[in-house]
């Protein structure tokens, strides 16, 4: 901090009080001009001159100084700073309008500083003008044991009734996600004004506490507190997170009724509201009525097309803003990425590479690496990384989390495992993707050594953590160890077991064979069975070819969910695996006359980070010709080598052999490992995504191509991956 270098002469001390003497401005007339300062040069000036006539030594005069110079329009912090340093001995009214610019800078943890260094070394004990400021700091940096701190030396110091300070405290601890707390102050408050309100009504809507909300709004009708546009704002933000149309529409007509004033944010929240509770009818008569709108009310009408899946309109709404920035495109690139369309958002995210109206954030990073994890999309996953690295882009727990999802889901486990080893900061659900990556590759006992580590950090595991160790014990057999773990959860780590945890154990014990006590701990279940648990059973029945069980399965999961077509496949599965083709006859004559489908297999490919898209039979690729002659040759090699088709995996009855086999050399995975072989470098893996269970058939012909092509393979279907290399597979041959 600057220092005088020569002691001027002081003028006599004048009042130290904060009450602002009139006719203390007229016995100094430089002080009339700090008010007509319109820049800072002329506040420096004042301040030379304040400094030659030893003006600024009046506590009185240099709080005037002061105040100018951390609060007016043009005043720079660094430079309020430098005074107040200079100040021999601030007054009150410094100290607080210090506390106070900091509060609100980009440095709040400074004003806590300032606050201590106050209470340490100077005569003056905070007063109520004070604690608002401090707590607000506190609540900057999210800190709930300063806030506890503040709150009770104000308590101390007999203010804890303000209601200034009461509000602050609710704000408090309202950031810092303490509802009982800053309920409890709520309701401590003698006289409730209509911050009271709206703070608490504002902070339970925001935080999921709709219904509370919606009932202190009704009690501060009671109170007769009358309602303003925050108010109501906090009112529309319950709504829409209850979903409640009907509710959103009658406070709507009671803000007309009462006479509301409507500014830009209230009719952006309006907005909100009815796009959150599906009336994109009503969001658009809303929209075309606002005569102001902003970035918001934009992106609030695209993102409501977004998750509405009308993805061309929302495009129209992108194209015809009038300011993009990075907030509409995120809002469109995960509204496709959020409803399955992965390939059209990572078009968008092209698209807005190449254009560069606006830079894409970290959101806008998450969202493309998520479609890339869905796709297997390695290759665009690896420039966004790389992306990430070239701008200097920080990773936070959020894009750590992805980019192990991302490079697990695509099939390279060391990569992930070198983005997860890369960070100093994990979070659990850093670990908990780390620990998901692991299973999948069918890596269960290093996901159960992460585990312990994640432990020994002290990171507290949740129910997404639990669901990833399951399934590591599922693919890799752990039995014991699965038992194990899902009998602490509660005793041990106070989480209560759902359905996916229960869904984890029946997989779990059925791909071990143990089907008979999988359905002992299914009928023993402390809650109802869910379509995913009797899902579970009948995916372990095909495994282990049990029609009675699966028939059950069956039943059950059809009871629960009538047009779930893929039951109806995995029991076709099961009978046609036991040779029982009247029964796979009967239920596909079932499913014509229902009108069911079996949902197509696809599967995909990147290449050049290009993805082609393979379904069963496909011929409509532009490569066909050539795809479909490499596959001749594959089956040549194959027959040559011993292969004999696996036609238990057909699910209808085909009775000549040769429709037989073409019928199984039609797989999309088959046609994708056929284009692999032509179009990826002979030093890269073929990668490929399948969107259903890859037959026993294929995984034998990719287990016997990747031998006598001497190519990687790594498959990967809905359940699990597959890793061939020179005729050798890392899963277990469950068919």
């Amino acid at each position: 901090m600057e220092t005088l270098s020569t002691p001027l002469p002081s003028l006599p001390r004048y009042s130290t009080s904060l009450t602002v003497n009139n006719d203390h401005d007229h016995d100094h007339p430089v002080l009339l001009h700090i008010k007509q300062c319109t820049n800072s040069s002329q506040l420096r000036q004042i301040h030379a001159q304040m400094l030659r006539t030893g003006l600024f030594f009046d506590p009185y005069s240099a709080s005037k100084l002061f105040a100018a110079s951390a609060l007016l329009p043009f005043s720079s912090l660094d430079y309020a700073r430098k005074v107040f340093d200079q100040i021999p001995k601030p007054n009150l009214h410094s100290w607080n309008t210090l506390i106070r610019v900091y509060a609100s800078s980009p440095e709040p943890l400074q004003g806590i500083l300032i606050f201590l260094r106050m209470v340490h070394e100077s005569p003056y004990y905070p007063n109520k003008f004070t604690f608002p400021f401090v707590i607000k700091a506190a609540a900057e940096i999210l800190s709930l044991c300063v806030g506890q701190a503040l709150h009770g030396l104000a308590i101390k110091a007999s203010l804890g009734a303000d209601v200034f300070i009461s509000n602050s405290l609710i704000h408090l601890y309202l950031s810092c996600g303490d509802l009982d707390s800053a309920y409890r102050v709520f309701t401590m408050i003698g006289e409730k004004d209509v911050v009271s309100w709206n703070s608490m009504i504002t902070g339970l809507a925001q935080r999921g506490c709709a219904e509370k909300a919606f009932q202190l709004f009704q009690e501060m009708e009671e109170e007769g507190v009358k309602p303003n546009d925050v108010t109501m704002v906090g009112v529309l933000s319950a709504c829409a997170k209850k979903l409640d149309l009907e509710l959103g529409r009658w406070v709507c007509s009671y803000i007309e009724r009462k006479g509301i004033r409507v500014d830009l944010t209230l009719s952006n929240a309006m907005l909100d509201m009815y796009t959150k509770c599906g009336s994109l009818e009503d969001a658009k008569r809303l929209f075309d009525m606002m005569e102001e709108k902003d970035i918001v009310t934009w992106t609030t009408m695209l993102d409501g097309y977004a998750k509405l899946g009308e993805y061309e309109t929302a495009k129209q709404v992108l194209d015809t803003m009038p300011r993009q920035d990075i907030a509409a495109w995120n809002a469109l690139i995960s509204g496709y990425e959020q409803n399955g369309k992965s390939k059209e958002a990572l078009s968008l995210y092209h698209e807005l590479q190449q254009i560069q109206i606006a830079k894409p954030d970290g959101i806008t990073l998450v969202s493309a690496l998520s479609a890339c994890a869905q796709l297997g999309a390695m290759g665009i996953g690896e420039c966004i990384h790389a992306y990430v690295k070239e701008q200097g882009i920080k990773l936070n727990c959020h894009l750590t989390t992805s980019l192990i999802d991302m490079y697990s889901k695509c099939g390279d486990i060391k990569k992930a495992l070198d983005v997860f080893y890369s960070v100093d900061r994990r979070d659990v659900f850093v670990w908990s993707a780390m620990i998901a990556g692991l299973a999948m590759h069918g890596q269960g006992r290093d996901a159960i050594d992460l585990f312990s580590r994640m432990q020994e950090t002290m990171i507290k595991p949740n129910s997404v953590t639990f669901t990833n160790v399951l399934c590591a014990c599922s693919h890799a057999g752990l039995v014991k160890e699965g038992k194990t773990f899902f009998n602490q959860m509660e005793p041990v780590y106070g989480i209560q077991p759902g359905v996916q945890h229960y869904s984890c154990m029946v997989d779990m014990l059925g791909r071990a064979g143990l089907l008979e006590e999988a359905v002992e701990f299914i009928e023993k279940m402390p809650i109802l069975p869910s379509d995913s648990v009797w899902g579970a059973l009948l995916g372990a029945c095909q495994i282990h070819g049990n029609v009675e069980l699966a028939e059950l399965a069956c039943r059950h999961l059809l009871e629960l969910d009538p047009e779930n077509n893929g039951a109806y496949v995995l029991l076709s599965n099961v009978y046609a695996k036991t040779g029982k083709w009247d029964g796979v006859s009967r239920l596909r004559k079932h499913m014509r006359v229902t009108g069911l489908k079996k949902e197509q297999g696809c599967s995909r490919i990147e290449v050049n980070g290009v993805i082609h898209e393979f379904l069963a039979g496909d011929n409509c690729h532009p490569l066909s010709k050539e795809i479909y002659s490499k596959l001749d040759e594959i089956v040549v090699r194959l027959k040559s080598a011993g292969y004999v088709p696996n036609k238990s995996h057909l699910l209808q009855l085909i009775e000549e052999d040769e429709m037989q086999e073409h019928a199984l050399n039609l797989h999309s995975e088959k046609l994708a490992i056929a284009f692999g072989l032509q179009y990826v470098e002979v030093s890269q893996p073929i990668r490929i995504i399948k969107n259903l269970r890859v037959c026993g058939d294929c995984h034998s012909v990719a287990k016997l191509v990747s031998r006598l092509y001497n190519r990687e393979i790594i498959l990967r279907d809905r359940y699990r991956f597959h890793h061939f290399s020179g005729g050798n597979c890392s899963c277990k041959d469950y068919w």
